[in-house]
């Protein structure tokens, strides 16, 4: 007769996410993106900081569980009590930390014995845009023997880890983040955006969607919209500026903008949470960033239909075919952006065959899909070497 403990059903096994904050961002979209979508597993996030409860009623499972260990700034070692704890209590099977300000988990994990260790590069530093920085290729040294694995999200992440880093290519993963295609439908034609003033048929919106901090160069975009203006007086009858997002350097946009005298040609509506519908109220995206991993707003902009212009950093050069889908310009030159904004501006036909091409590269590369089919494969290799349970799938 067996044992009634041999009915009982065993729990699938448990992947920790290990975030710095969980709350809006690229990033932690892309996580709970994930955690929605991979089925075999159990989840939980752990944030250093705080794992925000509005955000995380993002998360649309019921069985994830979220853990705030109340980092002090710039005191990780502090919280390696807390995470050992917590790593004991719930015993995940995989540890999936994601950038350097989580790295330092690995730590605490590679002493608490876990049986898969991974590490996510997912952008740069905004201190760091260009990765030459000597300090941040020494931390990330120091803790390479604590990590398995890695994934970095573009090949420019690749190359650094593998370069400056002296990661074993063998030890790297590169997967791209994917998108909800169904989500960000292509709407054809632009349609109104709730609350936006620009409306009818001659206008050309030109917006972007992100946190207003440093690294992302929102003034950049103000900068070149007022010189686009100037260049072109014409325009003014025509081009919009939209810039969806909160943080520090929206009063510097307005700034910029008041300065310009074009004030009244832009919106600045603050952080919004209905991004599809203001992707699809646009004409053509614009993502001025001085660094990137590989950018969710990308992605979502082409899965709406809207052809692209975005700086040379990071990944972004994976996502946009320069010419087809939009167009690539340098970072932090405010001139090119300025020509860029004129060339699509004043191209409709133009940005409606970039946006269609835009939509097929998504399609055919950059889904949610074939993301969580990487992470599901990598998570079952790895637990499959450690000897561990492997869900299938």
């Amino acid at each position: 007769m067996r044992h009634p403990a041999a009915e009982r059903p065993v729990a699938s096994p448990l992947i920790a996410h290990v975030v710095y904050r969980f709350d809006t961002g690229g990033l932690e979209n892309g996580v709970v993106n994930l955690i929605d979508r991979l089925t075999g597993w159990r989840h939980v996030v752990i944030a250093l900081t705080e794992a925000v409860p509005a955000f995380c009623s993002r998360v649309q499972r019921g069985d994830v569980e979220f853990v705030s260990l109340h980092q002090p700034p710039g005191q990780g070692w502090h919280s390696y009590p807390a995470f050992l704890h917590e790593l004991r209590r719930l015993r995940p099977q995989v540890v999936h930390t994601r950038n350097l300000a989580a790295l330092e988990m690995q730590v605490p994990a590679w002493w608490a014995g876990m049986p898969v260790r991974i590490h996510g590069e997912h952008g740069r530093d905004q201190t760091d845009p260009d990765g030459t920085r000597r300090k941040y290729q020494w931390m990330r040294r120091a803790y390479r023997p604590f990590v398995q694995h890695y994934v970095a999200l573009s090949r420019d992440l690749g190359q650094y880890l593998t370069g400056p880093v002296g990661v074993p290519a063998a030890r790297v993963s590169q997967i791209y983040n994917g998108v909800d295609v169904d989500r960000f439908a292509a709407a054809g034609v632009r349609q109104p955006v709730p609350g936006c003033p620009f409306e009818g048929e001659g206008l050309c919106l030109a917006g972007t969607v992100g946190r207003m901090q440093t690294v992302k160069a929102q003034p950049l975009l103000a900068q070149a919209f007022v010189q686009a203006l100037r260049q072109q007086p014409a325009l003014r009858r025509s081009l919009r500026l939209v810039l969806v997002g909160e943080g520090p350097l929206r009063a510097e946009c307005e700034a910029v903008l008041q300065a310009g005298g074009v004030r009244e040609l832009a919106w600045l509506p603050g952080e919004r949470s209905d991004v599809p519908a203001v992707m699809r109220g646009l004409d053509f995206f614009v993502l001025p960033s001085l660094a990137e991993g590989i950018s969710n707003t990308i992605l979502e902009a082409m899965a709406s239909g809207l052809p692209v212009v975005a700086t040379d950093v990071g990944g972004n050069a994976d996502l946009v075919a320069d010419g087809l889908t939009g167009q690539i310009v340098p970072a932090g030159d405010v001139p090119a952006l300025a020509q860029a904004l004129q060339r699509w501006a004043t191209d409709p036909a133009r940005r409606q065959a970039a946006g269609l091409a835009g939509r097929a590269r998504v399609e055919q590369r950059f889904s949610l899909q074939a993301m969580v089919a990487a992470y599901g494969g990598l998570y079952r290799s790895l637990s499959a070497r450690a000897g561990r349970p492997v869900p299938l799938g």
